[in-house]
């Protein structure tokens, strides 16, 4: 479940390209990708505290999302064969700051911008579902500004999953 969920998170977002216009397009595997146009997110990983220990992980460049898998808890719906679970994911956002968001300050407009990125993220990923997955959808949000140059937005996810197990 988890293997499939993090990959259509990954095409998902991969799909996402903003036009020189501002305009936000979904390319799809196989597409050309319009003339100027950008992908929204540069870096797409695994969770590893990577915010917190930004100096000594591998060169990422921002705007990237980091997904986490949370604990799971599986109940048994055909013993030893079958489950079910409602988990949830964090999505790390990270943005790099753009300096004061205070009211009156010439920079406010641009360092708003960061909660641009999670609702984009959210018209792409919301309700998406897969074979082992579907549901999933967003039922948190939080901001973190402990950190110097970036922002990190955490938007948690909950889906409904399903494991099946193959008797070998």
């Amino acid at each position: 479940m988890r293997k499939e969920l993090y990959q259509s998170i990954c095409y998902n977002l991969n799909t996402l390209y903003k036009m020189p216009n501002g305009d936000i397009v979904r390319v799809w595997k196989g597409e050309d990708v319009p003339e100027g146009a950008q992908r929204i997110i540069n870096h797409i990983d695994l969770w590893n505290h990577n915010v917190e220990f930004i100096e000594q992980e591998e060169n990422w460049s921002c705007p990237a999302v980091f997904v986490e898998f949370s604990p799971i808890e599986w109940n048994e719906i055909v013993p030893g064969l079958e489950y079910r679970a409602e988990p949830f994911v964090k999505l790390h956002i990270v943005t790099e700051w753009k300096g004061s968001s205070a009211d009156g300050s010439e920079l406010s407009e641009d360092a708003l911008s960061i909660f641009d990125l999670p609702e984009i993220i959210h018209s792409a990923l919301s309700l998406m579902g897969g074979s082992k997955y579907l549901e999933f959808d967003l039922i948190e949000s939080q901001t973190n500004h402990n950190h110097e140059d970036i922002v990190e937005n955490i938007e948690v996810y909950q889906c409904v999953a399903i494991k099946r197990i193959k008797q070998i």
